[in-house]
């Protein structure tokens, strides 16, 4: 996996910002443990927020072993991963991001997924909630064979 993240923005951040930013570096890095690292014990995540292929009953992915398994289950089978933030909101202890990831599958074929991206921290800077809002149908009318 190739580190591909774009963010026109200033190097110092707030944190949730920064978690942000570390999350997605993970993510592209193919850097599990690390990516696990950034959330903290009770930390959860919604991705999509509400039921979906990846989450039928919607409630999210909790613990460390409900976000691994998250993981095993949805970024570990993707090739590549590509983000593009073109908007960012951070406010008290959260940041919603707005953008793109662009997931290069098995296969040869490439998704786009439009969304907002929200992250909240704790003091600790360790992220405490992930939640994207993005629609599964919008995304899929996006995919279609990259050469």
């Amino acid at each position: 996996m190739g580190i591909s993240v774009s963010w026109d923005s200033a190097a110092e951040q707030p944190p949730a910002r920064t978690a942000a930013w570390r999350s997605m570096n993970a993510v592209c890095a193919g850097d599990k443990a690390g990516w696990l690292a950034l959330f903290a014990p009770d930390g959860v995540v919604e991705d999509p927020v509400g039921p979906s292929m990846f989450d039928a009953e919607g409630k999210g992915h909790h613990g460390q072993e409900g976000i691994a398994a998250f993981w095993d289950a949805t970024i570990a089978n993707v090739e590549r991963f590509e983000f593009e933030i073109r908007d960012s909101h951070a406010a008290g202890d959260e940041v919603a991001n707005v953008g793109t990831i662009t997931t290069y599958l098995p296969g040869g074929y490439r998704v786009d997924t439009d969304g907002v991206f929200v992250y909240r921290v704790g003091e600790d800077g360790l992220i405490r909630s992930m939640r994207a809002f993005w629609e599964t149908e919008r995304a899929m009318a996006t995919a279609r064979k990259v050469e």
